[in-house]
């Protein structure tokens, strides 16, 4: 944060920033003077930025940023909320410009897609046996999953069966994040299990596999995390384990993707000869989980985001309040 507000203090010509941290700096820092010239404001990820999980922090950030500027906004994924922008129709002089890249598909060529179809109580058993396998072993690999619990189940299992991996989700803290990054683009470990939170703005051209543990319900999603593999003209593959509940989001992919994907054949004996290994090993994982508290540090960390909002909205309910009390004055 010091070397931060340092920085921010010499007004740069350009500041790249989360909608939090910015607050943050709003709130403790004297950077008015830095932001009161902005000529142009960047919202990149648009849709996520436009949904109320940022709605407080860029209300502070508009109520400190001139209102003649001009305002971009980028998406891969166009949302109501984006939609909407474009038939605003109050002031002809205010209505944006939208321009929509149209095409037919989503994921790249060279990416190559795949389902198996499984009862869901015995996914793990054949994950395991994927990355056992000759065409995943040692290969760079993501594995995406929906819950945060989930995720770190995962990464504990497959500790306890000997391959390396490290997770990547929201209950981690930022260095807990940034070390497993780390270890994952040196290659230190070949294996990242993570939430969608490692679907968005990770570039890491070495990575070789996408398998979704979890299928997204959102196509858009599905899209952003097979978009982790097979960049920059490299080849890739995605292979989705797609259950008894699955079918209808796959469907929804299918449709939105214009492709279909290819069944992986799997040789079911060798998953059989594994179930008791790896029911082993993920009871010693739920153990770990439990004796860790991890559903309660989760809370805790809940906690204690909503007290740093609550204080930051405080903080700039307190500052308006004083605006006004000057002015009548």
């Amino acid at each position: 944060m010091m070397t931060q507000a340092i920085q921010l203090s010499r007004r740069p010509h350009v500041v790249i920033a989360t909608p939090g941290r910015l607050v943050d700096h709003i709130n403790s820092s004297d950077i008015k003077s830095s932001l009161s010239k902005i000529r142009f404001l960047v919202l990149d990820e648009a849709d996520r930025l436009l949904s109320d999980t940022f709605a407080d922090d860029l209300s502070v950030i508009f109520d400190n940023i001139p209102s003649k500027r001009q305002t971009l906004l980028f998406t891969a994924t166009m949302t109501e909320n984006i939609l909407a922008l474009g038939n605003i129709e109050e002031d002809q002089n205010k209505k944006p410009f939208v321009y929509q890249i149209k095409s037919d598909t989503s994921t790249v060529s060279t990416l190559a897609q795949y389902y198996i179809f499984i009862p869901s109580h015995v996914r793990e058993p054949y994950l395991v046996h994927l990355l056992r396998s000759e065409q995943f072993l040692n290969q760079s690999t993501i594995i995406f999953c929906g819950r945060c619990k989930t995720a770190e189940l995962l990464r504990v299992m497959l500790v306890e069966l000997d391959i390396r991996c490290t997770s990547l989700h929201s209950s981690m803290s930022q260095k807990e994040r940034l070390n497993s990054l780390g270890k994952f683009k040196a290659e230190v470990v070949k294996v990242l299990v993570a939430t969608d939170v490692g679907s968005r703005g990770l570039d890491i051209p070495t990575v070789q596999v996408v398998i979704n543990f979890d299928i997204p319900k959102d196509p858009a999603d599905y899209i952003h995390r097979v978009g982790r593999t097979a960049r920059a003209g490299r080849g890739g593959s995605a292979l989705s384990i797609v259950t008894e509940r699955d079918i209808d989001f796959v469907h929804n992919i299918e449709a939105r993707t214009n492709k279909r994907m290819e069944e992986w054949k799997i040789n079911e004996n060798k998953v059989i000869e594994s179930l008791n290994e790896i029911a082993t090993a993920k009871r010693v994982a739920v153990m770990h989980l439990h004796d860790t508290n991890f559903d309660g540090v989760k809370e805790i960390h809940k906690k204690k985001r909503e007290v740093l909002e609550n204080g930051s909205t405080q903080s700039h309910h307190t500052k308006n309040s004083r605006k006004k009390s000057k002015t009548k004055k």
